[in-house]
C-alpha cells in the first residue's frame, strides 16, 4: 500500500464556530454541508481562516484561527435541534497554535499572491492550498507540520458523538 501525501485545506468559518469545533474535536464547514468534508482524507491538514468573530454579524477579524489534522475516516451527522442536522468530521487540533492576522503573512502566501482577487476563492468556504503555504501559516501560528505524510490513527469513539454541551 502506497501512502498518499497529506493535502492542505482552508476552511472559512467565523471564530466563534471555529472555537466550538476545536472544543469538540470536529470540523463543520459550509453551514454543515457534506461535500467539503468528503474532499478531505484522513491525515489531511485543515487551517481555519475567520473573516469575522461571529456569524453572521460579528466584528471583522481576518485571521487564521486554528490548525488541525483530519482523523475521522468519514463524515457523520449531528442533530442540533430545530431540524438542523449538519455533517461533521473528526479533527485533532494543535492547541498551541495561536491566532494570526492575515495581514501579517498575506504577502508570503501563494494562494493569495497568485490570484488578483483571492476573496473569490474564500467565498467557496473551503479550498485546497499548497503544503508550502500550510507550512508558512503553521510557522506564523507557532506550530510545525513537518510530518505531512505520516499516517494518522483513528480516535477512539469515531465517528464522534456530541458531548454534554451538544458539540
Amino acid at each position: 500500500m502506497r501512502e498518499r501525501p497529506a493535502r492542505a485545506w482552508v476552511g472559512v468559518v467565523s471564530r466563534g464556530h471555529v472555537l466550538r469545533g476545536v472544543a469538540g474535536g470536529f470540523a463543520q464547514l459550509c453551514h454543515g454541508k457534506q461535500a467539503p468534508l468528503a474532499r478531505m482524507s484522513m491525515g489531511d491538514w485543515l487551517v481555519y481562516y475567520s473573516p469575522k468573530t461571529e456569524f453572521p454579524d460579528g466584528a471583522p477579524l481576518r485571521a487564521f484561527t486554528a490548525l488541525g489534522r483530519v482523523v475521522g475516516e468519514t463524515s457523520y451527522r449531528v442533530d442540533m435541534g430545530r431540524g438542523f442536522v449538519p455533517y461533521r468530521r473528526d479533527v485533532t487540533y494543535l492547541e498551541e497554535a495561536r491566532q494570526v492576522p492575515l495581514s501579517e503573512i498575506a504577502s508570503t502566501l501563494e494562494f493569495i499572491t497568485s490570484r488578483p482577487n483571492w476573496g473569490m476563492l474564500a467565498r467557496r468556504g473551503h479550498f485546497e492550498i499548497g503544503t508550502g503555504d500550510l507550512g508558512r501559516i503553521a510557522a506564523a501560528m507557532g506550530v510545525r507540520v513537518d510530518a505531512i505524510s505520516v499516517p494518522v490513527t483513528r480516535r477512539p469513539g469515531s465517528p464522534g458523538i456530541p458531548n454534554e454541551a451538544g458539540l
